[in-house]
Order: C-alpha cells, then structure tokens, then sequence
C-alpha cells in the first residue's frame, strides 16, 4: 500500500496500526499497558504529536518527556520501539516524509534513552 504520508489521515492510520503491534507485543505490551487505561485519548494525543512533527499542523502541545521518565524501560525497550516503529512506517508509507518520522523517532529514542542515562550498548 506504500503511498507518501500527505494528511492528518495518513498519520492517523500510522499511530493506530503502529500501537495496534505495541499492544501485541509481548516486551512493550505491559509497559504500555500498565499505564494507559484509556487508548483513545492517547491516540489521539500520539496523531497531534505524530501532525505536529511531520506535517508542522501544531495541534500537539506539551513536552512528551516528563511523562516518560518515570516508565521502567532498558535499550531492549527502546530498541523494539524504534524496530516497530520503522516497520510500520516502511509496510504503510514511501517517500520523504516517511523517512523524516524514522529519522525522528530514532531521535527521540536517543534522547531518551540520554535522559534516562541507558547506554546505547551494553557493557
């Protein structure tokens, strides 16, 4: 189906089907899981950030990391994250925007991991 990311819409199936393997996975499910009750409110939440970064629509306001620091999370986290993350980017989407979301998502998974003071390889 590989079609350049062009709308709100195309985010939007990115963030669904992207959280639709986080909450099969076996590693990520029970991070995710344990915290967030509600899905809905955090799709929604995730397609304003998601616009926000690769369409520049600004409907995301806020700063993603302090509600992240507390989570219990190691490079194996991260790492299956970002790997779900670039599939499901490269099943749905082709082009420049798509590489712009793998090239920001493995951003943010280095800051984070920075923050959170995970090494980037084990010792």
């Amino acid at each position: 189906m590989e079609k350049e990311i062009e709308r709100v819409e195309d985010i939007t199936l990115l963030v669904n089907t992207f959280y639709d393997k986080i909450r099969k996975d076996e590693l990520l499910s029970p991070v995710f899981n344990a915290i967030i009750k509600d899905w809905e409110p955090h799709l929604e939440k995730m397609i304003q950030f998601w616009s926000t970064l690769l369409l520049y629509t600004r409907t995301y306001k806020g700063d993603p990391l302090p509600s992240h620091l507390p989570l219990k999370v190691d490079k194996a986290h991260f790492d299956r994250w970002l790997l779900l993350f670039n599939q499901t980017v490269d099943e749905l989407f082709t082009g420049e925007i798509a590489s712009n979301a793998k090239k920001r998502a493995f951003s943010i998974a280095r800051i984070m991991k920075a923050v959170k003071q995970i090494p980037e390889e084990k010792l």
